[in-house]
């Protein structure tokens, strides 16, 4: 399932709780899957988070209306009852999709109900940002877990 929101924006939408990036007002968001109690959108507010419909590696990406200037990224993901090793990379674009770079590549092993949340905080400095995308292989073993994401902030 893929997923888009079209509103017209300015050059740079903040919101005012900590200069975060108002993201529904500045991108188009797509997905491969959503569970329907769990939509991309409370990933972006304070909410339940995402999560997949459907286990396997999933992708969550941002098309940005106009080029953004991203300088924190900070992502919350959580895992409440399987143990399993997750991975996920962020990576991003100033052209659309032609070319990408690599921001980061983590793995994370989750073994409730000791270790159930990871916390990764990235200080960056990118210009021109016009598709940001974050792709979570929930289960490196290939297990049925399912993707999820408890919040994405930019600034």
């Amino acid at each position: 399932m893929r997923k888009r929101l079209i509103t017209p924006t300015p050059l740079t939408v903040r919101s005012h709780a900590e200069g975060w990036l108002d993201v529904e007002r500045a991108a188009v968001v797509e997905i491969t899957s959503e569970e329907k109690d769990y939509p991309i959108e409370s990933a972006f507010a304070s909410g339940r988070g995402w999560r997949a419909a459907e286990p396997g590696p999933q992708t969550i990406r941002l098309l940005f209306d106009q080029p953004q200037r991203l300088k924190r990224i900070s992502l919350v993901f959580e895992e409440n009852k399987i143990s399993r090793m997750q991975e996920f990379v962020l990576r991003w674009s100033s052209d659309g999709s032609t070319s990408f770079r690599e921001i980061v590549r983590q793995q994370w092993n989750f073994n409730p109900p000791e270790t159930i949340r990871e916390v990764e905080e990235y200080q960056v400095e990118l210009a021109n940002v016009t598709m940001l995308e974050l792709v979570i292989t929930p289960d490196k073993s290939g297990g049925t877990a399912r993707a999820s994401l408890k919040s994405m902030r930019l600034s």
